[in-house]
């Protein structure tokens, strides 16, 4: 039905487009509709929910579905011009807040956390309570990794040019240890990293935690990490690693294209800088084919790889792993130190899920399902918000960036967001220099409610008060 229902929303798009329906019509009934075009009532409801999500449809309760044309597009965000100097980083305690806030009951549109929704929970579930019968195999100290698990991720990154063996791989809590790893594998307290700018808050936090300074690169809202600044970087400062997450990054969404990919590859090994890659996105791509890490390009041993499934199947889990390469002793050695291993359920259950074929095939749907989504929420910005707006448009994943018009504060949004139990994330976390005061990162991966519409369209409210105020 998948493909099906997607070419019914086609075609009636393109009766729309032509004038055949014009704005205000009500489209005929999904009986109607079934004959027509010979498929059942519940694909022509997907197909319904397709258009409702790229904005060419609204439904009336009792009435059916109306014809609305998509808004006037809204620009991207434009790409930091500033030149930084290094600075110890400090995390903020809005971070923290904002993960508080999600527990409670606020409209979630803070965090970049999948909403349970779209995540496989009856297939993880068999995959559980198969490894938790496991025995005596799930209660050792699973360290480097358990075999089937590292097994599994090998074969994946074979499809995706990254040709390892299980011995090449390091299980860790999530990306995030993956990337602390790393960090300490290549670094001392005090040294400088070059990041993305904006970055994402955890990235930072992880600079934070080994000891180190950061430099901010400028970050296009589609190209990614600006190479040409990167290299300004490496011309004046004494640079130790960079941390990049080069497919949809968050918050901008940016997916750097393979020749630009190369280049910072080549550019870094040259510089004899390790590059941190942090793909923890690349399964969540919108449309065509999976975009290839940097590491498919690595030819000097130059690039630590990192990723989990926090943001595929499940952020509970806890379950991410690294490629350390030359540096695997140390990063082996960082993690023995800190917890001995990963815990071991989780693992098998992964290497379970993955080895039944279940994540491919719930990837399909989950790329389908946040595409939607975010086309949703960037019209939904573009009609609710003040003149001046600019959005990110994301290739991958599911957040959103907005920049907002001159003399509005995303802090100040968020501040009154927060009273009306509205959760969104302020720029001010995104970089250690407050260079984003006028930003803010939406999760546009919810479900559309009544709700989520309604909160969107109250932020844009708050952010016309700004403007007229």
């Amino acid at each position: 039905m998948g493909v099906l229902y997607s070419q019914v929303a086609d075609q009636l798009q393109a009766l729309i487009q032509e004038g055949v329906y014009r704005e205000g019509d009500r489209l005929p009934g999904v009986r109607v509709l079934s004959r027509q075009f010979g498929v059942s009532i519940s694909t022509v409801l997907h197909a319904h929910q397709t258009l409702e999500a790229r904005g060419y449809l609204e439904a009336r309760e009792r009435s059916g579905y109306f014809v609305r044309l998509p808004v006037q597009d809204v620009p991207e965000p434009r790409m930091p011009k500033h030149r930084s100097r290094p600075v110890p980083v400090t995390a903020r305690e809005m971070t923290l807040d904002l993960c508080a806030d999600e527990q409670k009951r606020m409209v979630p549109l803070a965090t970049a956390i999948p909403h349970p929704d779209y995540l496989p929970l009856r297939q993880i579930q068999q995959s559980t309570l198969w490894a938790a019968r496991r025995g005596l195999e799930t209660l050792d100290y699973a360290f480097p990794g358990k075999e089937s698990f590292r097994r599994q991720i090998a074969q994946r990154m074979a499809t995706i040019g990254v040709p390892v063996t299980p011995d090449d791989i390091l299980a860790t809590n999530g990306a995030q240890e993956a990337i602390i790893l790393a960090l300490r594998a290549v670094t001392e307290p005090g040294d400088i990293v070059a990041v993305e700018s904006p970055s994402f808050p955890g990235i930072l936090q992880a600079l934070e935690v080994v000891g180190l300074r950061v430099i901010e690169i400028p970050t296009h809202p589609s190209e990614g990490l600006s190479l040409e600044g990167l290299e300004l970087a490496l011309d004046q400062w004494p640079l130790k690693a960079c941390v990049v997450v080069t497919n949809h990054s968050n918050p901008m969404g940016a997916r750097m294209s393979d020749e630009r990919k190369k280049q910072l590859v080549s550019m870094l090994a040259a510089a004899n800088v390790p590059l941190i890659e942090d793909d923890i996105y690349g399964d969540l791509y919108h449309t065509g084919e999976r975009p290839r890490p940097a590491k498919a390009f690595d030819r000097a041993d130059n690039v630590i790889y990192c990723s989990s499934f926090s943001k595929t199947v499940s952020p509970g889990l806890r379950l991410g792993w690294m490629i350390p390469g030359r540096h695997m002793a140390s990063a082996r050695q960082h993690k023995y130190f800190v917890n001995l291993a990963t815990s071991s359920i989780p693992q098998l259950a992964i290497a379970h899920f993955l080895e039944q074929g279940g994540y491919d095939r719930y990837l399909r749907s989950a790329r389908q399902h946040y595409r939607e989504a975010t086309e949703r929420m960037r019209s939904a910005v573009a009609r609710s918000f003040p003149e001046g707006t600019a959005v990110s448009r994301p290739q991958g994943g599911f957040v959103l960036w907005v920049q907002l018009p001159e003399g509005v504060s995303g802090t100040g949004l968020y501040q009154k967001a927060r009273a009306e139990n509205i959760n969104v994330a302020p720029g001010l976390m995104f970089s250690t220099t407050n260079k984003f005061d006028n930003c803010l990162r939406l999760n546009g991966g919810n479900p559309w409610t009544g709700t989520i519409e309604k909160a969107v369209a109250r932020l844009g409210a708050m952010a016309h008060e700004q403007v007229t105020g």
